[in-house]
This record gives structure tokens, sequence and C-alpha cells, in this order.
């Protein structure tokens, strides 16, 4: 049996974590809502904040004790921009999605080819996105007080699989394995979020930027599926009703030009800096 160099890595990292068991609980649960067209926290979940921070599993020293962001939302919601904006003005890590590594994975394009043929290819693209969000969660610790990373392995499944699976472009073997592989991951790992920023765009001003940028694998992609993503993301971080919140949401409408969304970025640096109170 053959393992690749990054799985090699993965499989390090997740045996030198040995060192600590068990993780801290949430923090404080304390938020805000306020109108539907300004920032607001959501705080309606499903299951509790401590569904994937509980007793037992496999811990990084000191990683539980340092703040973790998760930037969530729509293909071209955003995302970038907002941790750019954090990169150049806070003492923050930043962890951006590895698509470098979705495009060529020892000379192949598995990105490229789910969106051509999903069917035959989103289990092999999502099986590595799962691998490499889990290298992300599990990074080594900097000395920067708070981590950002863009997505999580919480919305890669939540989101990105359930889409797959329930548009008919996955078979029910294929999303039965990967579950499998995620609830172990989850149950065994201790992968703390303490705050998720959901950048909350509408599917039509998704697909515009979609066009902007130009990106080569995103030329395929229909209004119809962001629509579907959009949906997807609505029910899990605002109305609660699909899978469990890892983490209360600070939900910030996302639809704005260049100017008006780093306006919200500064207004709201103190309660997203500040999230492992939250």
């Amino acid at each position: 049996m053959s393992v690749t160099a990054g799985g090699a890595t993965l499989l390090s990292r997740c045996l030198t974590l040995l060192s600590a068991r068990g993780a801290v609980a949430a923090g404080c649960n304390r938020g805000l809502t306020v109108g539907a067209r300004s920032v607001s926290m959501s705080q309606s979940r499903s299951r509790s904040s401590t569904q994937h921070v509980t007793a037992g599993k496999l811990a990084r020293n000191g990683e539980e004790k340092k703040p973790v962001i998760c930037v969530e939302g729509n293909i071209a919601s955003g995302k970038t921009t907002c941790l750019e904006y954090f990169s150049k003005t806070s003492n923050i890590e930043i962890l951006t999605e590895p698509i470098s590594k979705w495009r060529n994975v020892r000379g192949h394009n598995p990105l490229a080819l789910m969106y051509q043929d999903p069917e035959r290819w989103g289990i092999t693209l999502q099986t590595y996105i799962q691998l490499t969000m889990l290298d992300r969660h599990l990074s080594p610790v900097t000395s920067h007080p708070v981590k950002m990373m863009e997505r999580s392995i919480f919305s890669a499944k939540y989101i990105f699989v359930e889409n797959l699976f329930r548009s008919g472009k996955m078979p029910e073997v294929d999303h039965a394995v990967l579950s499998e592989w995620f609830d172990w991951i989850t149950t065994n790992i201790s992968i703390p979020v303490d705050l998720i920023v959901y950048l909350q765009t509408s599917p039509q001003t998704c697909h515009e930027r979609l066009k902007q940028r130009c990106r080569e694998e995103e030329k395929v992609i229909p209004l119809e599926y962001l629509e579907s993503i959009h949906q997807l993301h609505e029910d899990w971080l605002i109305k609660g009703t699909s899978s469990p919140l890892p983490a209360p949401v600070l939900v910030i409408p996302a639809d704005h030009d260049l100017q008006k969304m780093l306006q919200q970025y500064e207004e709201n640096r103190d309660k997203i800096l500040a999230a492992g109170c939250l």
C-alpha cells in the first residue's frame, strides 16, 4: 500500500496529536440579532455547539486555546476579499482553501473533472477536499493569536457533498462512504471552531462575480447550481434545519460593492476577532 506525500503528512499530524486528549467546551453562548439588512448573530442551532468538541477526542496541545474563525459562503461570495482584509489589518493567521491542490493532484485536475462530470468525479474530489480541509484544521500552531480559515471541513460535507447527493449526481454508496469518513473524523479528532462568519450573498450576485473573475473551472457553473448552494447555506447557517452548527454564526450581508464590504469588516472587526468569547 502506498501513501501520498500529503496523506503521509496528515497521518503524521494525527499521530502527533496524541499527547493531549479532550478539548475545551464552547465559550460564552452570547449573541445578538438585529435588523434583516444589517449584521446579525444567529444562535438557532439544531444541536449544541459542542457537537464536534467533546471529551476523549484527539487534540493538539494548546490548540483549543486559539480562537478559530471560519468564513463561509457561496462561490464568489467574497471570502477571499474578507480574508485579505484581515490579513492586512490584523495579527491573524489566514488559511485559504487549498484550491491549487485540488487543481493538481500529481498532474490531474479533479476540480475541473468534477464540474465536467460530477457523478463520475464527485467522490474523487470530495474525498480529497475532506483530506485537505482536515489538514488545514490541524495545521501547526503559529504565533498568531487567531486563526481564520476559508470554509471548513463542515461546509465541505454539509454543503457541497450534500448538494451532489440531493441533486442526484452522487450515488448513494459514494455519499455513504464520505459520510462514514466525516463521522469518524468529527467523532475522534477535535476540530474546534469558535465563530462562523457567513457572507450572505444572493446567487445572482455570485453569478455576476463568477463571470467577471473568469476562473477556468468555473465557466461551466450555472446559476441553478449557485441557487442550490445558497439554499443549503441558508438551511444550515440561518434556519438551523439541516446539519449541526459547530459554532455561533455572524451573518454579514455581502451583495455590496468592495468599499461597502471593507467598511462592514471594519465595523465588525472587534466582534470577529473576539471569537473566543462568543
